[in-house]
């Protein structure tokens, strides 16, 4: 997004608030934490759009009354330190909400010090089973979990390229090894025996690793990171002649891969939430986020859900005390943008499950859902 958007959305979204019934009310800070720069920043302006939407209509709809929501970007560039620093300083500020962080090692990081804080964290996008592991009382996700990802990934491999020669590759990322590991594991007790091997991240030239991918005859490769790596790996495969089908994690639904892995993208399968584009209850929202020339993909909708789900277990609770509004965020299941939510013990969102997809023509379609 240019910075000649994001000042249009901005001062669209600081009209909106003057007209709002909330004007003049008490300001109430959350925030969203996640990757503004570095190489998944692409991911992190979804969570930035989506959240930002959210903030601006619930302002606008005077369901807080008395109260005006004022949203801060906090980037943690997805490293775990810079999440830590991010989290110290936010609960630090007092916010009442954090939605992130993106990346499933910096949610993990920052997770104990919002929750010794009493700070609700929501994370649009943090897949790592773990991260609800923890008995945390504030901590919730509204994706879903990796050990659902990866059994649909497996499954899928399974069903549609049994005998094939496998790899499963990842990135040593608490992400990227996580979700590699389920799947190897389930692909292993099925009988198979891919080819494992971790890559490093950052790195622009993965020749060696193509390479060797097509010297062991490699049909399909399984690969748990993120888009710009992923995007490398594509592209430098069909570059080489190497004849592989991939099929990756979540990170993939953005466009920016296609401008990494360009016509060699064409094909490639990953696994993701059902799109909520396709879901009536989100329709009012992706066509006021198209109104500002922005897309509601990925995980736009997510994280504009995340503020939603929050924002009426604080109607319901009655108050902003974080245990409970974490308590009304579990007691009862939530319409939001992307569809009904409910929150189990753990925080997470029963819902979601996951779909594979397939890059075509430079859009997305759905393949299977499990």
């Amino acid at each position: 997004m240019s910075v000649l958007r994001v000042h249009r959305l901005a001062a669209a979204a600081l009209l909106s608030l003057a007209l709002s019934p909330s004007a003049g009310a008490k300001d109430v800070y959350i925030a969203i934490a996640g990757p503004m720069t570095g190489s998944t920043a692409a991911l992190g302006a979804q969570i930035r759009d989506g959240a930002a939407a959210a903030v601006d209509s619930i302002n606008a709809s005077g369901l807080l009354l008395d109260t005006r929501l004022i949203l801060r970007i906090a980037d943690d560039a997805c490293d775990p330190k810079q999440a830590v620093a991010v989290a110290n300083r936010l609960t630090s500020d007092g916010i009442k909400l954090v939605v992130g962080h993106f990346c499933s090692s910096s949610s993990i990081s920052a997770s104990d010090i919002y929750a010794e804080a009493e700070v609700i964290q929501i994370s649009p996008g943090s897949t790592n089973s773990r991260l609800t592991e923890r008995g945390l009382t504030t901590l919730f996700r509204i994706c879903g979990r990796d050990d659902q990802q990866g059994r649909v990934a497996a499954d899928y491999i399974v069903r549609h390229h049994q005998g094939a020669k496998l790899a499963v590759l990842d990135d040593k990322s608490t992400a990227g090894k996580g979700i590699a590991d389920i799947v190897e594991s389930r692909l292993r007790v099925a009988g198979e025996h891919p080819v494992r091997q971790s890559y490093v991240a950052g790195e622009r030239d993965y020749a060696a690793l193509v390479s060797r991918l097509k010297r062991e005859g490699i049909q399909l490769v399984y690969i748990g990171g993120y888009y710009n790596e992923i995007g490398l790996i594509v592209r430098q495969a069909a570059e080489a002649g190497a004849r592989l089908t991939v099929i990756a994690n979540d990170p993939l639904m953005t466009t920016d891969f296609l401008a990494i892995a360009g016509d060699a993208a064409k094909g490639t399968l990953f696994t993701f939430m059902p799109d909520p584009t396709k879901n009536g209850a989100g329709a009012a929202v992706v066509a006021k986020l198209q109104g500002s020339s922005l897309s509601a993909a990925g995980y736009t909708l997510y994280a504009y859900a995340a503020v939603q789900a929050w924002a009426n277990s604080v109607k319901r609770a009655g108050t902003f005390d974080a245990m409970r509004v974490a308590a009304a965020l579990r007691s009862d299941s939530i319409e939001t943008a992307i569809g009904t939510v409910r929150f189990d013990s753990k925080g997470d969102n029963a819902a979601p499950g996951f779909i594979v997809y397939r890059w075509r023509d430079n859009i997305v379609e759905a393949v299977e859902q499990n």
